[in-house]
């Protein structure tokens, strides 16, 4: 880690991508808390850790990923093409606020390469989920996202609808209530029985956006909500040299207001939903406020590309520590409990 913190961001991920397919990153060894176990969405993990889409986009690392101890492991974003992303740089990191800001643009191999390694990964440690896009040119969401999903239902256990990447042109448009609408009833057409849906929203929405995108999924079928992606805004406490960089914003500047928005969320599904905490989690006691504020997993992304593999068993302690500490017997007991 302490190397590849040093190297260009993007250059060091796939870097990291490749000690993980050679196995040199290791694997957890300890047993999970079993005050960690819960349920979501009809699905049992062994703890409610995981690790967001983005990190592993064409699912190259998806078993050595899952043996470091992650309850859940999203692979992803996937779009139906390949495509090359944005001109680099397009990575860059803000270390001075352990935070990252990108604007790489959906860069992937596309589904077909996507589909094959999910189906040759045989037996899994941990549940599996693929974040569904679409391409930046040619696009048509009413009938990319229903065949994606269609392709990537048989090999996974849930499937997340992105909406709300800053970096497609037009892709945050697609929360509105008529265009998810559409775009989950395409799914529902064409797919018999789909995994569990998530629909992945911005952190960005306004109050009446949010009860919108709630109602919205809740009408199309949807399981939950991912809550959320990266923020385009820009606090006043950035310090970085790259703090003005355009592209999404992650890590731990985004914690508060990806919080709050969870908490406005989970208000408004008063539980018709089943919720996701994303963004800026870097320990177990922040975890834990995501689970309090309506989470009932909670996935990293930022916090792991600057630690490493340490920080799942670090943070899986933590929580373990911190439920009991408040006087929870299991994370199911907490989750809404702010």
């Amino acid at each position: 880690m302490a190397l590849l913190v040093r190297l260009d961001p993007e250059r060091a991920h796939g870097l990291a991508l490749a000690a993980l397919r050679l196995g040199l990153a290791g694997r957890a060894t300890t047993p999970d808390d079993p005050i960690l176990a819960t349920e979501a969405f009809g699905l049992r993990f062994a703890n409610p850790i995981g690790l967001a889409a983005g990190f592993d986009k064409n699912a190259l690392a998806v078993l050595p990923l899952m043996r470091l101890g992650f309850g859940f492991v999203e692979a992803g974003g996937v779009t139906p093409l390949p495509q090359p992303g944005n001109k680099r740089p397009r990575l860059f990191r803000l270390a001075e606020d352990r935070a990252a800001i990108n604007r790489m643009g959906m860069n992937g191999r596309g589904l077909a390469s996507f589909v094959s390694r999910l189906r040759a990964l045989g037996s899994r440690p941990a549940v599996l989920g693929a974040n569904v896009a679409i391409n930046k040119e040619g696009a048509d969401p009413i009938r990319d996202y229903p065949a994606l999903v269609a392709a990537v239902a048989p090999d996974v256990d849930y499937v997340a609808i992105n909406v709300s990447s800053p970096n497609t042109p037009g892709l945050r448009d697609l929360q509105g209530e008529a265009a998810l609408t559409s775009i989950l009833g395409g799914i529902a057409a064409l797919v018999a029985k789909p995994p569990p849906l998530l629909v992945k929203i911005a952190p960005d929405l306004s109050e009446e956006a949010l009860a919108s995108v709630v109602e919205a999924s809740i009408a199309g079928g949807a399981a939950g909500l991912i809550i959320g992606n990266t923020t385009t805004a820009r606090p006043a406490s950035l310090r970085a040299r790259d703090k003005a960089e355009a592209g999404g914003l992650s890590g731990a500047p985004l914690f508060a207001l990806s919080t709050e928005v969870l908490a406005g969320a989970s208000r408004l599904a008063q539980g018709r939903l089943t919720l996701i905490g994303c963004g800026g989690v870097s320990t177990g006691a922040e975890a834990l406020e995501k689970i309090r504020a309506g989470a009932s997993l909670v996935q990293l992304y930022t916090a792991f590309a600057y630690e490493g593999p340490a920080i799942v068993p670090r943070i899986k302690a933590e929580l373990a520590a911190a439920l009991r500490a408040e006087g929870f017997a299991s994370v199911s007991e907490a989750v809404g409990k702010r």
